[in-house]
């Protein structure tokens, strides 16, 4: 007999799974760790389901767990080596050149360009899919203010490249963002 719990988490994993996958991405850079990472974060939910259903943000939950692991990833396999001599060259991450190297690498390093709040308020609308309200809550900011931060980047980014000028305007009127005209969700 299959247990009501379970059948919700399955229910949750089927809704929220793309939007976990595009966290893990944007956390690793890399498609591969962002399955494995998604994966370690599902199996750890499955075992604390019955006690995080009940509370108001599972996905929250799932979040915090996917970013906690990612850095204990992170530090496992970037321990410092101390030496006494000064390297000849800086230390260089092959995984974040691969992000780099892909078709969008122009655009992430307009992105790295932004304020720290307007490159979040975009990744989380954007790479996130989370509505003005929701990125309101999670950064502590009024929904007026994410507003004005995405609005003021996707500005910059027209400036600093006008051949995208078009394609930043269909974002904001939401075609790639899953909005009609009217505003609403499809």
């Amino acid at each position: 007999m299959v247990r009501p719990h379970y059948v919700e988490f399955e229910q949750f994993v089927r809704a929220r799974g793309g939007a976990l996958y595009r966290y893990g991405f944007v956390l690793t850079g890399n498609a591969d760790d962002a399955d494995d990472l998604v994966q370690e974060a599902l199996l750890r939910l499955e075992g604390a389901w019955a006690r995080v259903r009940k509370k108001d943000d599972p996905e929250g939950y799932v979040r915090t767990i996917m970013a906690r692991q990612h850095v204990s990833w992170w530090r496992r396999t970037r321990r410092e080596d101390l030496t006494s001599e000064v390297p000849e060259v800086g230390y260089r991450d092959l995984r974040f050149e691969r992000v780099e190297e892909s078709a969008g690498s122009a655009l992430w390093q307009e992105l790295r360009a932004l304020p720290r709040k307007q490159r979040t308020v975009l990744v989380l609308r954007y790479y996130q899919d989370l509505s003005d309200d929701e990125i309101a809550a999670t950064l502590g900011i009024s929904a007026g203010t994410v507003r004005s931060q995405a609005s003021r980047a996707l500005s910059k980014l027209r400036v600093r490249r006008p051949s995208r000028a078009a394609f930043l305007s269909d974002i904001t009127c939401g075609d790639i963002a899953g909005v009609s005209d009217t505003g609403s969700r499809s």
